[in-house]
């Protein structure tokens, strides 16, 4: 059995995908999540085989989720479901540690075939997308022309994620349950570490350099 958890920020996609999932005997979904924070905490308490996981989400978008939880769980088999399909997104995921990138337009047995691929241990893009782009951008990350992360820490990820999709001091330590004081801390520590001054500089390098894709602090009521 090929235990599946759905993360997307849209009730009805969740909805859908559970039906177009359950339809297959050995597949079960075990979960269901709404943003990225939840995504990290329910996947590492199911440890499921496959999480499907949209990019666009509030706390922690996917490239942040993605780039968490291969770290900490390797046997878990992440495919994106987005409805993005330029490359700077598709190489991005590639790039965190995604094994499969399908386009929401795709025909439901795309996804259906992705599942099984990433189980047996091979990646998975849709057809539309550029395999020999993204090939060569993963080659040249891997010699080590792209160095983005510059020892950033957990905390610190999470907070520039929430930076980025507009919260404030105070709704970022609401979120993550912590002291405005200690969000400052955390703010100030990444400010240093990346040599800028204020938010604005902060934002800027961290998407310059594929840290960061659009995110929001709170849900839209976009679908997609």
């Amino acid at each position: 059995m090929i235990t599946i958890i759905v993360a997307d920020d849209h009730p009805l996609v969740r909805k859908g995908l559970r039906a177009l999932l359950e339809s297959e005997p050995d597949f079960t979904i075990v979960g269901e999540v709404s943003n990225g924070l939840e995504a990290v905490q329910l996947s590492e308490q199911l440890r499921p085989d496959v999480l499907i996981l949209d990019l666009q989400m509030p706390a922690l978008n996917g490239l942040e989720v993605t780039r968490q939880l291969r770290k900490r769980l390797p046997r878990t088999r992440i495919i994106v479901l987005s409805m993005y399909g330029e490359e700077a997104y598709v190489m991005g995921a590639l790039k965190v540690g995604a094994q499969a990138y399908v386009i929401k337009e795709s025909d439901p047995s795309e996804l259906i075939l992705a599942i099984r691929e990433v189980t047996a241990g091979r990646l998975y893009l849709s057809p539309c997308l550029s395999q020999q782009a993204i090939r060569t951008y993963l080659d040249k990350v891997e010699v080590g022309i792209d160095k983005s992360s510059v020892g950033l820490s957990t905390r610190e990820h999470q907070v520039l994620q929430l930076l980025a999709g507009g919260c404030s001091t105070s709704q970022i330590a609401d979120r993550l349950c912590v002291s405005r004081r200690t969000i400052e801390g955390h703010r100030a520590s990444l400010m240093h570490k990346v040599g800028v001054r204020g938010v604005a500089g902060l934002l800027q390098w961290a998407y310059q350099r594929g840290i960061l894709s659009e995110n929001r602090c709170r849900p839209t009521n976009r679908y997609t």
